[in-house]
């Protein structure tokens, strides 16, 4: 029936997430996808219009996994403790694969080809989001968490401060140089920590 999808969407999206990763935005074409997948191109284009269109959809599937699992890696009640395991997934997804995968959003934002304003809002709404569930969670700071900043300061510098992880991370690929830069920024963070 046109109009209608007529494959399943979660099968495709994970595929299409694999390419988008190890390629980047501009670099990957819907022909890939499509000779990935077994889709015409046509169905792809039918049912999304644009590959912008098409990655929004699977950005927007990769960003609500990836919100689910940050707010699940901070439900630690020690404070100190559930920032080390937000630290220890980061560094975990990013280290996947093969070589590495890297952060997708981090790597979409530094493909030249890629910022339309459609995909530079989605960047930006991802980021935000991260930035808010950081903030609610260090809002819940107690004196005994001995935060030595604002948390809407910390949240701030979480956020960046990951971005620059995700760097590092691809110039050393050293796991244990991640951990130590996550402890080092948790110092920063926490007295005593």
């Amino acid at each position: 029936m046109a109009g209608i999808k007529q494959f399943d969407e979660q099968e495709v999206f994970e595929k299409a997430m694999k390419v988008f990763w190890d390629k980047g935005f501009a670099a990957t074409s819907l022909q890939e996808i499509a000779d990935l997948t077994g889709l015409k191109r046509g169905s792809l284009y039918n049912a999304y219009q644009t590959k912008e269109q098409f990655f929004l959809k699977v950005f927007e599937q990769h960003k609500n996994g990836l919100l689910a699992q940050i707010r699940h890696s901070l439900e630690d009640s020690d404070l100190r403790l559930a920032f080390q395991h937000y630290f220890d997934f980061i560094i975990d997804s990013m280290l996947q694969g093969q070589p590495s995968r890297g952060c997708l959003s981090t790597k979409v934002a530094l493909d030249s080809g890629a910022l339309n304003d459609d995909i530079r809002h989605a960047l930006l709404t991802l980021l935000e989001e991260i930035e808010a569930i950081m903030l609610a969670r260090l809002s819940q700071a107690t004196p005994s968490d001995k935060l030595k900043l604002s948390p809407i300061e910390a949240a701030t510098l979480l956020v960046t401060f990951t971005r620059g992880l995700v760097v590092i991370e691809r110039v050393y690929q050293s796991k244990e140089k991640l951990q130590r830069n996550a402890a080092l920024f948790l110092k920063t963070l926490f007295d005593g920590a």
